[in-house]
């Protein structure tokens, strides 16, 4: 298998694991900071114990402090907005990513971007939002705020990661779950936390399953995905929320929703293949 399409399957497999945070994060009655702690020890214990399978050294760098900073708040506004207003606005707001990495790019390192690839990141945007469009409620306005944070700094994580070394990427992804866990455990000590059987098996699932394990395989598929390759991959995650939502809640995807599954999967799949035929689909110089 190439390397290149084994990075696309790892980043599915990201993806699909990723999806479960809401009904997870939903099922703790706990301060959203708390549960973003809590879940980050657990991740971090996950992702260190395969740093230590590996032998990989843990670098301490620019590159490793930067990307693990912007990981460790992005886990901190994500799980705070799903607290704060609904998951689907959430989802929507967070992924407004593919925007930043365009607009940190082009102002920080002056890259130029090709017209395909600002083209899909847009027509993502546009099927995500179709998506949510008869779910994106009025108010919430922390809530959404905190979403809006959280794709500005998941655009700078995967810009930073994007330029990070195979090893380098661990070590960012164990320096995001300690930043994460620090800004979160005062909370643990002011909030007074319910210790039961759901929230902490929940705390446990969302750390090792939902956090850990994927962010073993983004780290890994990083390696031959450019940003924006992990980033358009990676709207799996929101595609498949309502799936969940279906089978858990009852609850049924409306027209918009089918309409911009269609409009994402439609523009991954034109993306990709359009920069095969160039090149390799995830060839790391392909944004350059």
């Amino acid at each position: 298998m190439k390397k290149e399409t084994r990075a696309i399957i790892e980043m599915i497999v990201c993806a699909s694991l990723w999806s479960i945070a809401g009904i997870f994060i939903k099922l703790i009655p706990w301060n959203g900071f708390v549960i973003s702690s809590m879940r980050s020890l657990f991740a971090g214990i996950t992702v260190l114990a395969y740093i230590g399978i590996k032998r990989y050294k843990i670098i301490l760098n620019k590159r490793t402090l930067a990307a693990g900073l912007f990981m460790g708040c992005t886990y901190t506004a994500f799980v705070a907005a799903n607290k704060l207003t609904t998951a689907a606005n959430s989802i929507v707001l967070q992924f407004t990513a593919p925007l930043f990495v365009v607009i940190f790019s082009a102002v920080l390192f002056g890259q130029r971007f090709k017209r395909r690839d600002i083209i899909a990141v847009l027509c993502t945007f546009a099927g995500i939002a179709m998506f949510f469009l008869d779910k994106l409620d009025g108010g919430y306005m922390l809530g959404n705020i905190f979403a809006i944070a959280a794709g500005a700094f998941m655009g700078g994580m995967y810009i930073a990661m994007g330029r990070a070394e195979n090893t380098e990427r661990f070590s960012a992804a164990l320096i995001g779950q300690l930043t994460a866990f620090v800004i979160g455990l005062p909370f643990a000590f002011t909030t007074a936390p319910e210790i039961s059987v759901t929230p902490v098996l929940s705390i446990i699932i969302l750390g090792v399953f939902q956090l850990g394990i994927p962010y073993i395989l983004y780290s890994r598929a990083a390696e031959y995905c450019p940003p924006l390759a992990c980033i358009l991959l990676g709207a799996i995650e929101p595609l498949l929320n309502p799936v969940w939502v279906l089978l858990f809640d009852g609850e049924k995807p409306g027209i918009f929703a089918l309409i911009g599954g269609v409009i994402v999967i439609a523009s991954v799949t034109a993306w990709c293949a359009l920069g095969n035929k160039d090149s390799e689909v995830c060839n790391a110089d392909d944004t350059a």
